[in-house]
């Protein structure tokens, strides 16, 4: 279940499972210490949602039916605390907030609070009390923010869908910086009730997938007009209808800035060869208006709404306030109302310049991220780096525009890159038609899952039953992690053997992957370390009358030892000698075998 997309949750209820034995497995297999959470819910919270569930009617008519989804926790769900990564701030809400019920109603079960960016004040990810959450690729890197959380855990696969805030970025780039989908949608389209602001006219509760078309799905369900919420709005009837040509004209920094990030360069030149490919017309914008309405954001009146959203806390408490997040907000003491007022005359002027260039073309297409550094670079300068991640996410949500994070390949350095569509507002489901065709045609693996893209239509149902399949006793059961898995050169050694797969799992989080040196086919070592993560396997049942044969075949450094999986279970699985490390490459952060082939193809 690890990876899977929606269709794939829905074939396996489908097929016989149950929320009841699926998502208790699922939290059996989440690593007891993640950064990305903040909260998880327990086995009376669990079983208090799934009792509401069944008194729903028909299961399988809700259209999100027992599908986990994790929350940032800036937003409210009943039954866990809601602490905007301030434990000192931290409250019991009594109901979910408006947007979590409406995936609630449809079927769905939220199973866990994600860590932020305190307030979301942030791009980074690691201004938290809870700790840093690390790019899921390389955890030396930052996730980006302040949805950090929500982006790890769907990138890793954890569950397939989770709720963000974006205020400035917050949600698309993140989405960037993990190789997954960041929809932010157009001010208002969800309601904020039960979100904890940050700033309040211009926030927007964001949703992270694996794929656009999930994206989609929980965008029709979880968008809506609320009349409790002041800003909320109603769509156009015709949001529907809208769209991209099929050669749209894309309007792209006519002289783009990476802040000295060669390998963000280039991997964005790859991508801008790749549109052109796919059909679309370049349109070289200067995009120095754009830079004029960000600065009112961080260095305008717009900070006092910061302060605004928790100024009675903020002011009882100050030393409670994450250092860099309190620089940020006090700096509203330095703005009159006067200039509050001034500033929004400014936006307006502003606005009516930028309206005008995006007219002239059919969306903006910029880089989530200009450039990816590693954590220890952000907390060495904080403020300079969070303000050049903003560099093309800053100004979307004053100018009340859509927009749309995509995957777009990696880098020469094996992170990934991202790409963001723009356009005014209402335009997230014209972005998601394009969206749809991009990720089918660049069909990158999901995540940092390592698993591979599949078109809906095509992703084939998966092997499930209510409980992992019991090892025949004439069978043994064996973990593979690189050129045995499926698909790769030396699978045929199993299938030769009648071994059958079983599942996609992951290991516990407590080993390292390397791509070791001079070995034909290529092939990955696998050892356990005190600092390591979860990997992906693939679980097969091999006859045990094969089995000396098989393990026959295993050249040195490799061998076979018994390895520890994410749920506790422990089987038969390739472990490599110590002596081979030292020469082999540390591929840990990609996650699995798969993942790293496609980096680095």
């Amino acid at each position: 279940m690890i990876g899977w997309t929606l269709g794939e949750w829905q074939a396996a209820y489908r097929a016989g499972a149950t929320p009841e034995n699926l998502l208790a497995q699922l939290l059996a297999a989440l690593p007891a210490v993640d950064p990305a959470w903040i909260s998880r819910i327990d086995p009376a919270h669990l079983a208090e949602r799934l009792l509401a569930l069944r008194a729903a009617g028909d299961p399988l008519s809700l259209p999100l039916y027992g599908i986990p989804f994790a929350v940032k926790d800036n937003i409210d769900v009943a039954g866990l605390p809601t602490t905007a990564a301030c434990p000192a701030f931290a409250y019991a809400p009594s109901a979910d907030a408006a947007v979590v019920r409406r995936l609630v109603a449809a079927g769905a079960v939220p199973i866990g609070k994600t860590n932020l960016d305190q307030f979301a004040t942030g791009l980074v990810g690691v201004r938290s009390p809870y700790g840093a959450v690390p790019n899921s690729f390389d955890p030396a890197r930052i996730s980006g923010g302040s949805s950090s959380g929500s982006a790890s855990v769907v990138a890793r696969g954890l569950v397939p869908v989770a709720l963000g805030t974006d205020t400035a970025g917050s949600g698309r780039v993140p989405a960037g910086l993990n190789n997954i989908v960041g929809l932010k949608p157009t001010r208002g389209a969800l309601s904020g009730v039960g979100v904890v602001p940050a700033c309040r006219t211009l926030d927007c509760v964001s949703i992270m997938t694996l794929t656009v078309a999930d994206a989609a799905t929980i965008y029709g369900i979880a968008a809506g007009f609320d009349a409790a919420d002041g800003l909320s709005r109603p769509a156009p009837s015709d949001q529907a209808a809208r769209h991209l040509p099929d050669r749209p004209r894309l309007g792209v920094p006519a002289a783009p800035e990476f802040f000295g990030d060669t390998a963000a360069e280039a991997a964005w030149a790859a991508a801008l060869d790749r549109l052109v490919g796919f059909g679309a017309i370049l349109v070289p914008l200067d995009f120095e208006p754009f830079d004029r309405v960000a600065a009112l954001l961080y260095d305008g009146p717009w900070v006092a709404e910061r302060l605004a959203a928790i100024e009675p806390f903020a002011r009882a408490r100050p030393d409670d306030v994450h250092p860099v997040v309190r620089e940020i907000i006090l700096r509203a003491d330095g703005f009159s109302a006067a200039d509050a007022f001034n500033g929004i005359y400014r936006l307006a002027e502003l606005k009516r310049a930028a309206d005008a260039l995006i007219a002239g073309v059919d969306a903006l297409l910029v880089p989530t991220a200009p450039l990816h550094p590693s954590i220890a670079e952000v907390e060495a300068d904080p403020i300079r780096l969070n303000s050049r991640l903003g560099k093309y996410t800053n100004f979307v949500n004053l100018l009340d525009w859509s927009a749309l994070a995509l995957p777009a390949g990696f880098r020469g350095d094996g992170l990934p890159f991202g790409i963001t569509l723009i356009a005014p507002a209402w335009g997230e489901v014209a972005l998601a038609r394009f969206g749809l065709g991009w990720q089918a045609a660049v069909a990158l693996s999901l995540g940092a899952t390592g698993r591979p893209f599949m078109p809906p239509s095509a992703a084939p149902t998966p092997p499930v039953a209510p409980t992992p399949p019991v090892t025949p006793g004439d069978h043994i059961r064996l973990a593979v992690v690189g050129a045995h898995l499926s698909g790769m050169p030396l699978n045929h050694q199993l299938t030769d053997r009648q071994a059958r797969l079983i599942e996609t799992t992951r290991t516990a989080a407590t080993y390292r992957l390397y791509a070791l040196a001079g070995t034909t086919p290529p092939k990955p070592g696998l050892a356990r370390a005190e600092e390591g993560a979860a990997i992906e396997v693939e679980l097969w049942d091999m006859p045990l009358a094969a089995f000396g044969s098989f393990v026959a075949e295993i050249p040195p450094p490799l061998g076979i030892g018994t390895l520890e999986l994410a749920d506790g279970r422990r089987v038969k699985g390739f472990i490599c000698e110590g002596t081979a490390l030292a020469a082999a490459q540390d591929i840990t952060r990609y996650g699995g075998w798969r993942a790293y082939l496609a980096a680095r193809s």
